[in-house]
């Protein structure tokens, strides 16, 4: 016994090691912290069960499965082995312990998110009978304890149901055919069947039940998921990847039916990177369910590290000629090799996402299998390979690595100009993905977005808050549309407060006076020096100049 608690609680510690929240128990000597553990766990199940009057197997649960929790209860105990079990006992009598604390983690609640679940002012079950109810009723019914926090974090109020509401939803289930454990397994993969239909949008609980019916017993999926909880969730979150590509409920039952061999054969992990690969490359989610439904091979594809070269795979997969040329053209900093996981970034940079999702969709999907076995070895560009040298021979060579799998990521290619650019980018890799997803989320196209970072590549050089200060500014008040910001993205990286608002509005004060007729563009409005601005001021009008340094100049402009 004592073996597998120190195993339990050296399995525990390693799970844990990070955890800020979590007090360690460094005042303890290694060889006697596997024995508090389980005196500290004996003694909160006693509280519970003999102070606090909660029934023994559910006091034993939270006792057994709130480790951090208890830890965190060890630490403000002065230990020494002799007395620690009264010790502890005596603290819980004098220190009444939040029971919502404890409770929280031993339903398989992260530590960690514990004290944002926590309700105000309550420390009891009893100021709270309905929750702890609702979970006794899911555990009574054989809801393993430690997995009802799957229900709580993702469908709070199923804890706000009596007994009655909970019981009657539960066998409810049974009418479609299903047992008790097929019923746990379905509730736990999809919580939202447990609510009231009026919780629910109409027919969403009926149609995902219709298709599990049809799958499980029509189509005998259920006859090769093992006779446990565990085999049974396992499967159904299987389902629910697909489901959760906004795939109608009752429309996939008999789709999936026809290849039930894939969720027999893969893992929910395989499953679930699969379909966001797909997914990346824009296209409607539904549409990328049905894909991999209907063409399970693409599956067993490796679509992380194959190498590809760019004109290779399109010629392949047969673009035109005159597209290609327009391509390679157009697109130099997208030329060259990259890694088969940047794909849909690499489509999406030469605006051919949806033309290559289509090919494949419209059962051209092994091109992509014949691809990646008839070009096992693509060699990169020599220059390329030079300048990669010449990176990784520098102090900052992990910095530079990391910038270059950035640009790599959006769909540039391995080739020289792409070396060229990365001293041009400032800041991490991660600052740089907010900063260009930022830009993204003003609905700049990719492609163009990618173009900009390669003529201007300065743009990615100030944080996010700044960018988007900026892009509000021209949509709300200067009403500019995007593509002045296609066609001239270096107006991102002049000072807004300093440079950008005095002009603009310096410009519509000239408007307003009628002094200005003309209407300027915005390069002309902003990108000219100080020199030459005023020198347009004062053709505009000689008293002009006096206007814009005494009420409207930045008193420190720059750039």
């Amino acid at each position: 016994m004592s073996s597998s608690i120190s195993t339990l609680f050296s399995l525990f510690l390693r799970r844990h090691f990070f955890s800020t929240k979590l007090l360690t128990l460094s005042k303890i000597p290694t060889r006697h912290r596997a024995f508090a553990l389980r005196e500290a766990q004996n003694a909160l199940t006693d509280y519970l069960h003999s102070t606090r009057c909660l029934p023994f197997t559910y006091a034993e649960h939270i006792g057994n499965k709130a480790l951090c929790s208890i830890t965190s209860l060890i630490a403000k105990v002065d230990f020494s082995p002799p007395t620690f079990s009264k010790s502890f006992q005596k603290f819980l009598r004098y220190h009444p312990i939040n029971e919502f604390e404890v409770f929280f983690e031993s339903i398989g609640i992260e530590y960690s998110m514990v004290s944002e679940l926590l309700p105000r002012d309550k420390v009891f079950f009893s100021e709270d009978e309905t929750l702890f109810d609702a979970a006794c009723t899911l555990c009574d019914f054989g809801f393993p304890w430690e997995k009802l926090g799957l229900l709580y974090v993702a469908e709070t109020s199923i804890f706000g149901m009596n007994a009655e509401q909970l019981n009657r939803r539960l066998c409810g289930f049974k009418g479609y055919g299903f047992g008790t454990i097929e019923v746990i397994g379905i509730c736990l993969a999809f919580p939202f069947v447990l609510l009231e239909e009026g919780q629910v949008r109409v027919g969403r609980i009926d149609g995902l039940l219709s298709d599990l019916k049809l799958l499980f017993l029509d189509f005998g999926l259920g006859r090769v998921v093992k006779g446990d909880v565990d085999s049974w969730h396992e499967m159904c979150r299987k389902l629910r990847v697909f489901y959760d590509l906004d795939s109608p409920k009752g429309e996939l039952g008999e789709l999936i039916g026809r290849n039930k061999s894939i969720f027999i054969e893969h893992r929910e992990e395989e499953l679930v990177n699969k379909l966001d690969y797909f997914c990346r490359f824009g296209v409607k989610k539904e549409e990328v369910a049905k894909l991999i439904l209907q063409c399970p091979e693409l599956l067993k594809l490796d679509l992380e590290k194959p190498i590809f070269n760019v004109m290779k795979l399109l010629t392949h997969f047969g673009l035109s000629s005159e597209d290609l040329e327009d391509v390679s053209q157009g697109y130099g900093h997208v030329m060259g090799t990259n890694k088969m996981t940047n794909l849909p970034n690499v489509t999406k940079a030469l605006s051919l996402q949806e033309w290559f999702f289509k090919k494949i969709k419209d059962g051209n999907h092994m091109l992509l299998a014949d691809y990646i076995a008839g070009y096992p070895k693509e060699e990169q560009d020599l220059d390329y390979q030079e300048g990669l040298r010449m990176i990784r021979s520098l102090k900052t060579r992990v910095h530079n690595i990391s910038k270059l799998n950035f640009l790599l990521g959006l769909g540039f290619g391995e080739n020289t100009l792409t070396i060229n650019l990365l001293n041009h980018l400032h800041g991490t890799s991660t600052e740089l993905h907010e900063r260009f997803d930022c830009l993204l989320r003003s609905k700049i196209e990719f492609s163009k977005l990618c173009m900009m970072v390669r003529t201007t590549p300065r743009i990615l050089n100030q944080n996010s808050e700044a960018i988007e200060r900026k892009v509000n500014f021209f949509h709300q008040e200067m009403g500019t549309p995007l593509n002045h910001v296609e066609t001239f993205p270096a107006i991102l990286y002049y000072h807004l407060e300093e440079r950008i608002i005095p002009r603009y509005r310096f410009h519509k004060w000239l408007s307003g006076k009628g002094l200005s007729c003309k209407k300027y563009s915005i390069r002309s409005m902003i990108a000219n020096n100080e020199k030459k601005f005023v020198a347009r001021v004062f053709k505009i009008h000689p008293a002009a100049p006096k206007h814009w340094f005494e009420q409207f100049r930045h008193s420190n402009l720059s750039v």
